[in-house]
């Protein structure tokens, strides 16, 4: 017997089972691509359906151009590469308007101060602008080679500088500052030791921006409860008062939450005699 004819078939059916490897391993990776694809078309459609139905409630604007303006500033860019100048193009495609006497800062107070906007049309915070609304409390970002939207392993807010959502709200909060006319208000927190810090986006971004040619007054309303810990006469709050350009007048009242909210349910009270 020719025992190179008796080996033939065995290398025959390694090569099949050889075949039949490599050939479920391609299999595998083509599903694993398929399913991460649609996976990652899916996180996209999702935020996307959020950010369209958040938007559309603001009638007379273009929705997808905004859209577009949007994923502009991150798509296929490094999530911590995201300079707060690549919105400026969104900040184009929906502008904010001014409404002076009634623009609402706020810095630690975001549950108080939006739990009486909702109740009363006194007071427009940005969060109630449309690029505030559609965005407020959502993470995306972008990665390099990618035109998808990610809303999962996203750096946090302190994780770098120039991350996609910290640029954003830092970007969009100079442009309300710089539109803000009249006189202007801002919620604090009377209930913890600083109530005002410079390093928070109210401190370093929107009191920069206040301008002086435009802005009569700021007046702080600073919230207080049975946990109050400071008032008006709050050393953060001279540094407030400090920062402001000058010709804008300050002033400050210490209210307490519960007056902020009992307003809030009172439709009948006029705005000026909230506090």
């Amino acid at each position: 017997m020719d025992h190179g004819e008796s080996r033939r078939p065995e290398k025959r059916r390694r090569r099949r089972r050889v075949a039949l490897c490599v050939a479920a391993v391609l299999l595998l990776l083509i599903i694993v691509a398929v399913v991460l694809g649609v996976t990652l078309s899916k996180e996209t459609n999702q935020f996307q359906s959020v950010f369209f139905s958040r938007c559309e409630k603001f009638k007379g604007h273009d929705c997808q151009k905004i859209w577009e303006a949007f994923q502009q500033a991150y798509v296929n860019q490094d999530p911590c590469d995201v300079p707060m100048e690549a919105y400026d193009p969104l900040i184009t495609a929906a502008p904010f308007k001014p409404t002076c006497n009634r623009m609402m800062f706020w810095s630690k107070t975001k549950d108080v101060v939006h739990e009486f906007t909702e109740k009363r049309d006194c007071f427009v915070t940005l969060e109630d602008t449309l690029l505030g609304s559609v965005l407020d409390g959502l993470t995306w970002c972008g990665k390099e080679g990618s035109s998808e939207t990610f809303t999962s392993d996203c750096p946090g807010w302190t994780d770098c500088e120039n991350n996609t959502v910290r640029s954003f709200w830092n970007r969009v909060s100079a442009a309300y500052a710089d539109i803000a006319c009249g006189d202007v208000t801002a919620m604090l927190n009377g209930s913890i030791a600083v109530p005002f810090s410079p390093t928070s986006i109210f401190g370093s971004i929107e009191v920069k921006g206040l301008n002086a040619t435009r802005v009569k007054s700021l007046n702080v309303v600073l919230v207080t409860d049975e946990k109050n810990v400071t008032n008006c006469t709050n050393a953060s709050l001279k540094d407030l008062q400090k920062e402001l350009a000058e010709g804008i007048k300050y002033n400050c009242k210490e209210v307490p939450e519960t007056q902020i909210q009992e307003c809030g349910s009172n439709p009948q009270k006029p705005c000026g005699s909230c506090w």
